[in-house]
């Protein structure tokens, strides 16, 4: 008796805690099938080690507000085992335990292993010790590869399943992901690549994992692996599973696009996300995930080439797990709409049909009479379509979902969802130089080096991953008076920084685009021996491409004057004193002595000082916009590379705040350490508290009510008490915040957006009163742009309401 009641007590909270346990996986031509359910399924990569386990529960519970029904991730291999044999699965590495808090939170996992991930992640996710194991071939039918791979891919399996992680074990893993985009790379590799293909397939499938196989990118998948398409417009360029058998499965929607140092952001509107989701899933595609849904962070050392340490800052969760709007609340409007079409969409037939040049339905109805439909307007301007009996104005390139094949519940164009806007204030400053303290890394010569080569090493070889840095420097006589001379070095490093005598005389660099680059200066050379030191720098290693185990990266040619020194005695040293002493960490910080602040006006210094966390929860970000070039520790543990002094083509910094989880901080004493490769200036750097200060409405007549308020036509005619549907400027604070001023607020014919605003011709001059009567003091609120709340300032003329307002 005792055992039942404890199992009925499991089980009650089990349910309680909506723990996922999703049963057998299988599918069909129509969708992923889940304990015998068919699913459309909405996912949302966010990735274990670019944020921080303290952030974990938030990210997956706003994500599942947001509709999000699978989290999927990368398994980096780099991260976990970085020397063969030595693993590492603790802190930010812990995927068993984030993959627990997914299925704790009642949502599916889809665990895409590769091995080979891209990612934007150094070396492509691969421990850079496979390159040096003979005769390798990286992602090629070679033995030596595909035992490695798989052996790791095998490990982590086991692992899933000792932890019963798999749908097919109770758990809530439901989809798994072998290799990653190899169709791009796959005819470099000539007649090894396809029966790589056709083995990696074999490999994963033989592991038993009890649920499906996706490669993405990859149209001749072998059965039973899916192929997936990865892109911005699988709505419009998937041809489709290369079976009948198989269903329509988007494993990357990108919702932004990767940075670079010296690149502008890449802006993807909410509009243009939803517009090609609504298209897919017309299609009769069943999954789509969202990469990145949260991007987050690339601590340390871990961004792949010129990457920044932002991550898809643009996602609908910011890099500080912030809701970014209107991107996730438009999204969640979609994710809502598209699930009240279910029933028809996953048991009814699909017919299409079009109603001009630029405009198509698809229409979806079962056996029950249940009906969605989907209306595209392709074209630039609007359209009007009479649809079984109805007129419906399409906005331009949208697309309005009917989920009774009568009333629009969402259109694709139309915004209702608020703006936010997020704001970086200062809370802690640290301009005073009694604060700051700074050790000189030393020049390192010749003599002082053990590694000595008669040729130019490549890097990434000499290095092993273990440092960005590499010192390569010469001795040689000259035997004459000073005189000036010319030093010209080509590299395929990423920057380069010279000495000669100890005496800084240039830099250059790169970019992601321009792979080689030179550096050319004036030297002064003395009567007698001279030393040459020069810096290699490489900001993160390469992430993808054919044969990455032949990449070259450093050095190529160094000529003074009229002499060549490619083939001459030359001397290496990895890495930095400060960084090889590990001067960022408390025991290493006291290996070195450490002088009081000189001056900013200087190359290669370390920089540290002390300061108190900020108060509350809100996310803090370190403002570097005054330093050049570098990384940035706080308690030993790496926020990232830094590069501000590399502007885009706009003139202005790819990133200039640079995020500090509240985890890596204490109440008290926190120890900033920094090495400043050019000449940043540490006084202007400031700790900023990273909010939501801002919300904004802008609603019109003719937007559509919030999809959560949609009933089907059978329900209005049935129950006519139900009060009229109307849109709405909704506005919601963050948690903890309320509405404390009403910055704007206009019913009428404004001017522009959320973005930028004006008062039109037509105005109500009661707006802000009747706004701050509704919202003011309040977390959230909620105001119809009608006649009947606000008056009619313009009687036969389309109007609308903008409201701005501020949340403290």
């Amino acid at each position: 008796m005792a055992n039942w009641l404890l199992c009925c007590f499991t089980l009650l909270l089990t349910a309680a805690l909506g723990t996922a346990r999703a049963g057998d996986v299988t599918y069909d031509g129509r969708s992923l099938v889940i304990d015998g359910q068919h699913k459309i399924l909405f996912s949302g990569s966010i990735h274990y080690p670019r944020s921080t386990p303290e952030m974990w529960a938030s990210l997956i519970a706003k994500a599942k507000e947001g509709g999000i029904d699978v989290i999927q991730t990368y398994v980096f291999w780099k991260l976990h085992e970085p020397q063969k044999g030595e693993y590492d699965f603790r802190g930010r590495n812990d995927i068993v335990r984030f993959i627990k808090e997914v299925q704790a939170q009642g949502l599916y996992v889809c665990l895409r292993i590769g091995p080979f991930i891209e990612s934007e992640w150094s070396y492509g996710g691969f421990p850079f010790w496979l390159h040096d194991i003979p005769g390798i071939v990286f992602r090629s039918d070679n033995e030596p590869f595909k035992f490695e791979m798989q052996r790791w891919t095998r490990k982590i399996v086991e692992m899933m399943k000792s932890e019963g992680l798999y749908a097919s074990q109770g758990g809530t893993i439901i989809l798994s992901q072998i290799e990653n985009e190899y169709q791009m790379v796959q005819a470099a590799f000539h007649e090894k690549g396809p029966p790589y293909v056709r083995w990696a397939a074999k490999m994963a499938v033989g592991l038993q994992t009890g649920v499906p196989w996706v490669m993405c990118k990859q149209d001749d998948a072998p059965d039973p692996v899916i192929n997936s398409c990865n892109g911005m417009r699988c709505g419009e360029k998937f041809k489709g599973p290369n079976s009948p058998n198989k269903p329509s499965l988007w494993t990357e929607n990108w919702t932004s696009f990767y940075q670079v140092y010296g690149g502008e952001t890449n802006m993807r509107s909410p509009q243009e996300i939803a517009f090609q989701v609504a298209l897919f899933i017309a299609k009769k595609g069943s999954y789509v995930n969202y990469y990145m849904y949260h991007g987050g962070t690339n601590f340390g050392r871990s961004a792949s080439a010129y990457v920044t340490t932002s991550y898809y800052d643009q996602a609908p969760l910011d890099e500080y797990g912030l809701i970014r709007q209107p991107k996730w609340g438009h999204l969640k409007e979609l994710h809502d709409a598209i699930k009240f079409c279910s029933k028809p969409l996953l048991s009814g037939e699909q017919t299409t049909f079009a109603f001009g040049e630029h405009q198509q339905a698809y229409v979806y109805k079962d056996n029950s009479g249940e009906c969605a439909a989907f209306l595209v307007n392709y074209d630039s301007v609007d359209a009007k379509v009479l649809f079984q009996n109805l007129s419906h104005k399409l906005s331009p390139q949208s697309i309005s979902i009917l989920p009774d094949c009568k009333n629009i519940a969402f259109n694709t164009a139309k915004v209702s969802s608020q703006y936010g806007k997020r704001s970086m204030v200062p809370c802690q400053k640290f301009d005073s130089t009694s604060k700051w303290e700074e050790y000189k890394e030393s020049i390192p010569t010749y003599d002082k080096t053990s590694l000595r080569q008669n040729i130019l090493l490549e890097q990434m070889s000499t290095t092993k991953d273990k440092s960005d840095y590499l010192w390569y420097t010469l001795r040689f006589q000259h035997n004459s008076p000073n005189a000036q001379a010319t030093l010209n070095v080509e590299t395929r490093g990423h920057v380069l920084h010279a000495f000669v005598n100890g005496i800084f005389v240039g830099s250059a660099h790169g970019s992601h685009e321009s792979k080689v680059f030179s550096l050319e200066s004036s030297v002064t050379l003395k009567n007698g021996v001279n030393d040459i030191s020069l810096l290699s720098v490489m900001v993160g290693l390469p992430d993808g491409g054919a044969y990455m185990e032949r990449r070259f990266a450093g050095l190529h040619r160094v000529k003074i004057q009229d002499k060549y020194f490619t083939r001459y005695p030359w001397g290496y040293k990895v890495g930095l004193l400060g960084e090889n002493l590990k001067i960022y960490s408390v025991l290493g910080s006291n290996k070195v002595h450490w002088k009081s602040f000189g001056s900013s006006d200087q190359r290669l210094i370390w920089y540290k000082t002390q300061f108190d966390a900020p108060e509350g929860s809100d996310p803090v970000a370190l403002n570097l916009g005054s330093m050049g070039k570098g990384e940035a520790w706080v308690n030993g543990q790496s926020v990232g590379r830094y590069w501000v002094a590399f502007h885009t083509p706009k003139g202005y910094p790819s990133q200039t705040w640079y995020h500090v989880p509240r985890s890596f901080l204490k109440p008290t004493g926190n120890t900033l350490v920094l090495m400043e490769e050019e000449h940043g200036n540490p006084l202007g750097i400031s700790l900023d508290k990273v909010s939501i200060s801002k919300v904004c409405g802008h609603v019109s007549e003719s937007h559509l009510p919030p999809v959560n308020s949609w009933v089907p036509q059978s329900q209005r005619e049935e129950e006519k008490h139900i009060s009229r549907r109307t849109p709405n400027v909704q506005l919601s604070c963050p948690m903890g915040r309320t509405i404390s001023k009403i910055l704007f607020a206009t019913y009428g014919t404004p001017s522009g957006d959320c973005e930028s605003y004006a008062h039109g011709r037509c105005h109500s001059p009661n707006s802000t009163s009747i706004v701050e009567q509704v919202c003011l003091g309040k977390s959230g609120c909620s105001i119809s742009p009608s006649n009947q709340v606000f008056g009619d300032p313009c009687p036969n003329l389309h109007k609308s309401l903008v409201v701005d307002a501020e949340c403290t």
